[in-house]
C-alpha cells in the first residue's frame, strides 16, 4: 500500500487495559485518566464496556464514568456492548459507537459469552434495530481471530461465514482481534487478504496483543494489506480474562513510534503519549508492557563524536 502513508489509532486502555487490573480503580481516578487520554488527540477512544458487573467488576461504574468525562469535538467515544441491555445503557450514555462482542470459535465464545458463536449472534439484529434512530453506530468484532487457545488456528472459511452473518445484519465495520497473541505476519496477511477480497466494502481494523512480541510486525503486515485502523493501549495495558496467559495490547507508544519511524503518519504527539504512558506505568507497574518506556525513542539516541561504542561493548 505505497499510496497510503497515514494510519488511525484508537486508544483502548480505559476499557481493555483497565479490565485486566484486579484492584478497582476509583471512578474519579478513571475520569481523570480518561480526560487526559481524550485530550491527547486520538480520533477514537474506547472508554468502557457495558457488561454485567459480575462479569467485569472494573466496569461497574461505566455509566457514571460516561457522565463525568469531557467530550471534545472530533473525538469518537466507543464502548463494548454484549447485549441489548448493554446497548440501551450505551445509548443512554450517548457514546458514538457500540462495538459488539463475538468470538471466532465456539469454545472461546462459551467462555466469553456462555453461548456458541452463531448462537451469540442470533440476537444481533435486535441491537441493530434498537440503534436505528439514535446517534449510536453499531460495529462488530471477531475475537481470537488469528488463533484460539482452545481450538487452535481459525480457518478463513469460519471468518467468511461470520462476516456473511454480520452483513445480513447490516454491520460492515469489523475489528479483527489477536486476543491471545497467536498471530504472525503470514497469518495476518492471509486472513485479511481473504476477507478484503470477499468483502471489499467492509471496513476492517486490527486489535493486536503483544503476548509473544509479534504485535508490531503484525501491524505492519496488516498495513501492507490495506489496514489503516489499529487499536492500542498506553503502556501496553490489557488482556482478555477468558484467554489463558493473555498479555496486554500493543503499547500505543510502540505502535506510534514504529509507524512514525517508517514515515507513516499517526497525527499524534508521541512525547505527550509517552508522558501519559509513564503515568499509567507508575500507577500499574505490574501490568505495563512497553518497549519505548524501557528503551526510549530512536531519536533520543545521540552518541557524541568520538564516543561511539566498539563492537562487542
Amino acid at each position: 500500500m505505497d499510496d497510503i502513508k497515514e494510519v488511525r489509532i484508537t486508544e483502548v486502555s480505559p476499557r481493555d487495559g483497565f479490565q485486566s487490573i484486579s484492584q478497582f480503580i476509583p471512578t474519579e481516578e478513571k475520569i481523570k485518566i480518561l480526560n487526559r487520554i481524550i485530550n491527547l488527540g486520538f480520533p477514537q477512544v474506547e472508554v468502557t464496556s457495558f457488561v454485567h458487573p459480575k462479569a467485569v467488576p472494573q466496569m461497574k461504574d461505566a455509566d457514571e464514568v460516561l457522565r463525568g468525562i469531557e467530550r471534545p469535538e472530533g473525538v469518537l467515544l466507543r464502548a463494548l456492548v454484549p447485549n441489548l441491555r448493554g446497548l440501551d445503557r450505551a445509548i443512554e450514555a450517548k457514546v458514538d459507537k457500540a462495538k459488539l462482542m463475538l468470538s471466532a470459535t465456539d469454545a472461546h465464545s462459551l467462555h466469553n459469552a456462555n453461548a456458541k458463536t452463531f448462537d451469540a449472534m442470533r440476537d444481533f439484529y435486535l441491537l441493530v434495530d434498537r440503534s436505528q434512530g439514535t446517534t449510536v453506530h453499531v460495529s462488530g468484532s471477531i475475537s481470537v481471530a488469528f488463533g484460539c487457545p482452545y481450538e487452535g488456528i481459525v480457518p478463513i472459511e469460519r471468518h467468511i461465514e461470520i462476516c456473511e452473518r454480520y452483513e445480513q445484519y447490516g454491520i460492515t465495520e469489523i475489528s479483527l482481534a489477536d486476543t491471545t497473541g497467536m498471530a504472525n505476519p503470514e497469518s495476518i496477511k492471509r486472513i485479511i487478504h481473504g476477507l478484503k477480497e470477499k468483502f471489499p466494502h467492509f471496513k476492517f481494523s486490527l486489535h493486536l496483543h503483544n503476548t509473544r512480541g509479534m504485535a508490531f510486525a503484525n501491524a505492519v503486515a496488516g498495513f501492507q494489506e490495506g489496514i489503516v485502523d489499529f487499536d492500542s493501549a498506553l503502556s501496553g495495558l490489557g488482556g482478555c480474562p477468558y484467554a489463558p496467559n493473555a498479555s496486554g495490547n500493543i503499547a500505543t507508544e510502540d505502535i506510534v513510534h514504529g509507524f512514525e519511524e517508517m514515515g507513516i503518519r499517526t497525527n499524534l504527539d508521541l512525547d505527550a503519549i509517552i508522558t501519559e504512558a509513564r503515568k499509567l506505568e507508575t500507577s500499574f507497574p505490574s501490568y505495563s508492557n512497553s518497549f519505548i518506556l524501557k528503551a526510549g525513542k530512536c531519536s533520543d539516541l545521540h552518541i557524541a563524536p568520538g564516543k561511539q561504542q566498539k563492537i562487542g561493548d
